[in-house]
């Protein structure tokens, strides 16, 4: 059943943040913060296929979350683990196709392979993709692209004349996504926090002050609300 988006939002992307602030205020300890933060991950997938998104990526764990204590970054990776282990059935259920993006190289080799295997499992949803980034840096992620980009130049591989903004984003990680049309950060930050740089050109930005425990589907609702009431003219008049 579509809800607010007629035609429907291509592709949104959130900023979870306030895990940590949720559960300080209730005096947990962090982690649990981050595990209700996993409950509010369901309800807003299942709202975004009910809403005919056809992409929802979702900015998990930054390059810099690696700064993080080493128990914490432990419990991080562990609820990871948890949630595919959990939730990749019911992804499969809503017909959802799961994507990851980020630094796989500072991840451990068993969590390579386990989101590897969950990929796989979902490859034949034809629905939403679902993009999950993990070990994710915007600025990282062009300057691979740029090296990538140098070493085709000389090594003749490529023209340089020839380089635009598309052929050049084809060798971004999103490459077979389009660029969100909107994006959501939580806990009242209004900042991108090295997230799709390149991508968020022109993408519409809204901050909301609810911690991400508390974002549920009423709330998406409401910022999708608010999407449809700007008009987006790219430069133009």
């Amino acid at each position: 059943m579509a809800l607010v988006s007629d035609p429907p939002l291509r592709h949104v992307a959130i900023i979870m943040d306030g895990n940590g602030r949720w559960a300080k205020a209730r005096g947990l300890p962090r982690t649990v913060g981050h595990y209700r933060g996993a409950e509010s991950v369901r309800k807003v997938i299942d709202r975004a296929v009910e809403h005919g998104i056809g992409y929802l990526t979702l900015f998990a764990f930054s390059s810099e979350n690696w700064k993080r204590p080493l128990d914490e970054v432990r419990d991080l990776m562990g609820l990871l683990r948890f949630y595919l282990d959990r939730e990749v059935k019911l992804l499969i259920d809503r017909n959802v196709r799961l994507n990851f993006i980020g630094d796989r190289s500072r991840l451990s080799s068993d969590m390579r392979d386990l989101l590897d295997r969950s990929v796989e499992r979902t490859r034949h949803c034809t629905g939403m993709v679902l993009t999950i980034a993990i070990s994710y840096g915007g600025r990282a992620e062009i300057l691979a692209a740029a090296r990538e980009l140098a070493a085709d130049a000389l090594a003749g591989r490529v023209d340089l004349d020839g380089l635009d903004e598309e052929s050049f984003g084809a060798r971004l990680q999103t490459h077979d996504l389009p660029d969100p049309d909107l994006i959501i950060r939580t806990s009242g930050e209004q900042r991108i926090s090295n997230f799709l740089l390149w991508q968020l050109a022109y993408a519409e930005m809204i901050f909301v002050p609810t911690l991400w425990p508390d974002f549920d589907e009423a709330a998406l609702d409401a910022a999708l609300a608010e999407y449809k009431r700007r008009e987006r003219r790219y430069g133009a008049v």
